[in-house]
């Protein structure tokens, strides 16, 4: 998967309070980096703790849950757009299909 854009995790990771999640993103984008998710079923497979919302978006648990990350994936162009990082409470305030 090509992955847009990087710089919003380190971004996140270099913030105040937020730098234990360095690890499980930098984890997370060797992973995705390397898969081949053609269809939401491909993401399930390797990622069980996921959640698929909508047709799109998917959101993963980074760092034991601590963290959500939320990326919209074109599955036919192998594309995985970060949409937003942050911790649960920040998660819970957001509309996942809206970010």
């Amino acid at each position: 998967m090509r992955i847009i854009a990087r710089r919003t995790l380190r971004e996140f990771w270099e913030k105040p309070g937020h730098q234990d999640s360095e690890q499980p993103l930098r984890a997370w984008f060797a992973e995705a980096s390397k898969a081949d998710w053609a269809t939401p079923a491909d993401v399930k497979k390797h990622q069980r703790n996921a959640s698929i919302v909508g047709s799109s978006r998917v959101v993963f648990n980074i760092g034991g849950n601590k963290y959500r990350l939320v990326v919209a994936l074109k599955y036919e162009a192998r594309i995985a757009f970060i949409r937003f990082v942050g911790t649960h409470a920040a998660y819970d305030r957001i509309d996942v299909e809206e970010v």
